[in-house]
């Protein structure tokens, strides 16, 4: 398929790359010269505007910062300039409203469209292993998930339009508050005077196990390689983190929940990254704890 990709920071810059390897066409469009380079250098075409990048394709697949932005490139770039039938694919984190709007106004000119937020990472975008979660028509999910299959090992249809967004904050709202939690234990586990390696042993096989602690353990040298070791650097940015903790409590003031429990983990993470640590793997966190 011929697919032009907009947005190719860190996660969509390893997206485009999959999809090249699967054997796709790819026309590329970054506002940055250094991710037009790095595209090209995996085998895209690129273009010096998004409406360049649109002509001829079957697809548009993109990465972009937040909703206005999502809703501007469709409305200036996309709708009206890509070929009839094309089908559109947009996996950027952002509101369900905007991802609702945007939809609307692509069906309206004719298009399929569908919101495939994603799950995993860098690594994961990289490694052509992130989960997708799609909000759209089953016939927009239906021409949608090939393209999404080069790019991840799990595509899931999460129902209407905007349901992917839905998935995905609620997801994340659950991650950060699992990751707090973490963090507190294994900093009361040492105060009391426990190995954190005997914990972790204890409690990854006990009722207390989650992902946040057997996977991306938040202290150094305890379980899989994570960014705990690498001085909390790569993996999920704790501003990205605070992004989508924002979305979740919008989200929750809209549809009449009171979730308290991430109501006090977006607290947590406002603290935090006001520090000066937006850019620090969330699980750094345990750093205001007294351990990391």
């Amino acid at each position: 398929m011929k697919i032009a990709f907009i947005g190719l920071g860190n996660m969509g810059g390893g997206m485009a790359a999959n999809l090249v390897k699967a054997g796709h066409e790819v026309r590329a469009f970054d506002l940055a010269d250094a991710a037009l380079t790095a595209a090209r250098e995996s085998g895209c075409s690129t273009f010096p505007d998004a409406k360049e990048a649109v002509v001829g394709v079957d697809a548009v697949v993109s990465m972009l910062p937040n909703g206005a932005i999502v809703k501007a490139v469709y409305a200036d770039d996309v709708i009206g300039h890509a070929p009839q039938g094309a089908v559109f694919l947009d996996c950027s984190t952002i509101d369900v409203a905007s991802a609702r709007d945007v939809i609307a106004q692509a069906e309206a000119g004719g298009y399929a469209m569908v919101d495939a937020p994603v799950s995993g990472g860098i690594a994961a975008a990289n490694g052509g292993t992130l989960t997708f979660m799609v909000g759209g028509t089953d016939e927009a999910f239906t021409r949608a998930k090939p393209i999404l299959e080069a790019m991840g090992k799990a595509v899931i249809h999460a129902g209407q339009a905007g349901n992917g967004q839905a998935a995905k904050i609620c997801n994340n709202m659950l991650l950060g508050i699992h990751m707090i939690g973490t963090c507190e234990a294994f900093t009361m586990a040492q105060k009391l005077g426990l190995d954190p390696q005997t914990f972790y042993d204890i409690s990854s096989v006990s009722s207390g196990q989650c992902w946040s602690m057997t996977s991306y353990c938040p202290l150094p040298g305890v379980g899989p390689q994570s960014p705990a070791d690498n001085g909390y650097q790569g993996g999920f940015a704790t501003g990205l983190m605070l992004k989508d903790l924002k979305l979740a409590m919008d989200a929750a003031a809209t549809a009449g929940v009171d979730p308290k429990m991430g109501a006090r983990a977006k607290e947590l993470y406002e603290a935090f990254d006001a520090a000066g640590n937006s850019t620090v793997d969330f699980s750094g966190i345990i750093r205001t704890m007294g351990e990391g």
